[in-house]
């Protein structure tokens, strides 16, 4: 029951596993006297619910894209190789080198959106483009 609430709610099967089993979890390590077995399945359907409007709204703010959705863009084969290997650098390296060069925005742009110094930024960059053409230069 609380599989299938969880798979309406948020409509894939892998997060509806895990908000059941985050569910599961709350309910052996909060579980209190409950008044009878109506009571204690409506707590489990509440906490399947909020679990899940936290999940989404999770998603919402942090939206991610498959790398296959990366590829279709680009027909070029060479693209896809770059993506590829700029999805594996370290984070803080590949949001900077993805902002500025395949967004396009600008280093002081990119250290207000990531709050960081413009000197932080560029030595990312720096980084990122070591990073990507010793990786590369190995293919």
């Amino acid at each position: 029951m609380l599989y299938r609430i969880c798979v309406v709610m948020l409509g894939n099967e892998a997060d509806a596993q895990d908000a059941v089993q985050d569910t599961i979890c709350k309910y052996l390590e909060r579980a209190k006297g409950f008044r009878d077995k109506e009571h204690e399945k409506a707590w489990l359907i509440k906490v399947a619910q909020n679990r899940c409007r936290d999940m989404r709204r999770f998603h919402l703010r942090h939206p991610q894209v498959e790398l296959e959705e990366i590829n279709a863009g680009y027909e070029d084969p060479e693209y896809s190789d770059v993506l590829a290997e700029l999805i594996r650098l370290p984070l803080a390296v590949k949001v900077a080198v993805y902002l500025h060069y395949i967004e396009g925005y600008k280093t002081t742009e990119v250290s207000e959106i990531l709050g960081i110094s413009v000197n932080a930024v560029k030595k990312r960059l720096q980084r990122g483009r070591e990073m990507l053409r010793l990786r590369l230069e190995e293919d």
